[in-house]
């Protein structure tokens, strides 16, 4: 069960307004990204969320990959998104192929202020996490 679990909260984001609002375009550039990168989907969701007072709705992307998953959140209100990438390392080492896929979802929000970690899942006797 081990595996690299990456996650990032951006603040800022100066992408286009339809990548945090829209679920078929960011259903397309999730599924391009996961491509690029080398890893597999093997089925998806996207839901966008109805508009309240505070401001458009967000939209919440789950790739379930054959290696793991992708999961997006965006927060348009704030121009902000949560980003959680884990890969499964059983049979081959994805951990490159995850960040590649991390560092193309960076470049697709264009955030001004990221926050990022990762965590060495099911290490056994290594550190836990450490923020990058």
């Amino acid at each position: 069960m081990q595996g690299l679990h990456l996650t990032a909260d951006l603040r800022g984001c100066c992408c286009a307004p339809q990548r945090l609002l829209d679920a078929a375009a960011l259903a397309l550039a999730c599924t391009d990204a996961v491509r690029a990168a080398g890893l597999q989907a093997v089925d998806q969701l996207f839901h966008t969320f109805p508009a309240t007072a505070q401001g458009p709705g967000g939209v919440t992307a789950t790739v379930l990959l054959a290696e793991s998953h992708l999961c997006v959140h965006t927060w348009p209100e704030q121009n902000a998104v949560t980003l959680d990438v884990y890969v499964c390392n059983f049979g081959a080492d994805h951990s490159v192929k995850a960040q590649a896929l991390m560092d193309a979802l960076l470049a697709l929000f264009e955030p001004t202020e990221v926050q990022r970690h990762a965590l060495q899942r099911g290490a056994v006797g290594q550190a836990s996490g450490a923020a990058l």
